[in-house]
């Protein structure tokens, strides 16, 4: 069972637990977790799951496809580490992946 690290926009980090198979979209909706509205239910089409994942797992993590990249576009402050949550799948190789939660999902 990964644990998924999630860091809110003024620094409070909330450890949540995980399953193999399950988005961090929807390891946080599932938790109750503020920040992460998730408003297409993980279709990848909204952009309102943005993440950033820590750089030290920035490179465990598959990367985006070309839907997650063109969707990333309509972020607000768009980063390197920028992700939708609702891509990226848990696995035991990302216990305890560390993602932060931008001020604002739009």
């Amino acid at each position: 069972m990964p644990i998924v690290h999630f860091i809110s926009a003024d620094g409070e980090t909330q450890d949540i637990d995980g399953n193999d198979g399950v988005s961090v979209m929807e390891t946080a909706v599932r938790a109750g977790l503020d920040g992460i509205d998730a408003d297409c239910g993980g279709a990848c089409s909204c952009a309102t799951c943005h993440v950033y994942v820590d750089d030290a797992w920035k490179d465990r993590v598959p990367a985006p496809d070309e839907i997650e990249e063109e969707m990333l576009d309509f972020v607000e402050d768009r980063k390197p580490q920028s992700r939708l949550s609702c891509q990226i799948t848990l696995e035991p190789d990302l216990d305890g992946l560390t993602v932060r939660i931008p001020s604002s999902q739009r």
